[in-house]
């Protein structure tokens, strides 16, 4: 199988997301995502030599053809941050589906009061971890997911706790983001700057 991606015009880091997007459906085949500048080409190229696959850059004129090929057995996966510089490091623990102590239905409009707030905001948060009920805010027809993907886009990693979404029964319906372990969730935590909970 042979895919192509056109990212040109894209802006970072859209062109490393959709090739990590790819990657993570195909199980063997090529994917050759073209780019039109030098940041999107580095991006792209380290995401495929951090999963330690064969890959070839060919620059024709201004666009830049990354060649990424995936064989049978290379199961290499790698949570890495593309080199935007838009990010800060900052974690946002949402351990709900809705925003302070009281009425539910007003803390429910708050939270997604405050995640549409995260997407006009020119520091992005790095990441986003939703534990216990906050995983509902990431699947089915929850009115955060819009919001949520537009911060995806933008670079911004949405993590949901794989234990919480099987309690919840909602694993099949998670809309945004990955699916992670207490082994990754701790790692973000320990290694960010600072942590906002909620």
């Amino acid at each position: 199988m042979r895919e192509e991606i056109d990212a040109r015009g894209e802006n970072c880091p859209k062109p490393f997301i959709m090739t990590k997007k790819a990657l993570d459906k195909l199980e063997t085949g090529t994917i050759v995502t073209i780019v039109d500048n030098e940041v999107a080409k580095e991006n792209v190229s380290k995401l495929a030599d951090s999963l330690n696959l064969t890959y070839n850059v060919e620059q024709k004129e201004e666009d830049f053809y990354i060649e990424i090929v995936k064989n049978e057995g290379d199961t290499g996966s790698v949570i890495l941050e593309p080199q935007c510089g838009e990010l800060k490091d900052r974690v946002v623990l949402f351990t709900k589906d809705k925003m302070g102590h009281g009425n539910d239905e007003l803390g429910r409009i708050l939270i997604k009061g405050y995640i549409y707030t995260l997407t006009e905001l020119d520091e992005k948060p790095k990441t986003l971890l939703f534990l216990n009920s906050g995983v509902l805010l990431t699947t089915g027809d929850a009115e955060t997911i819009s919001d949520l993907k537009k911060l995806e886009d933008l670079g911004v990693k949405i993590f949901s706790c794989g234990t919480c979404l099987d309690y919840y029964h909602v694993k099949n319906d998670l809309k945004v983001g990955e699916i992670v372990n207490m082994y990754v969730i701790a790692n973000e935590l320990n290694d960010a700057e600072n942590t906002i909970t909620l």
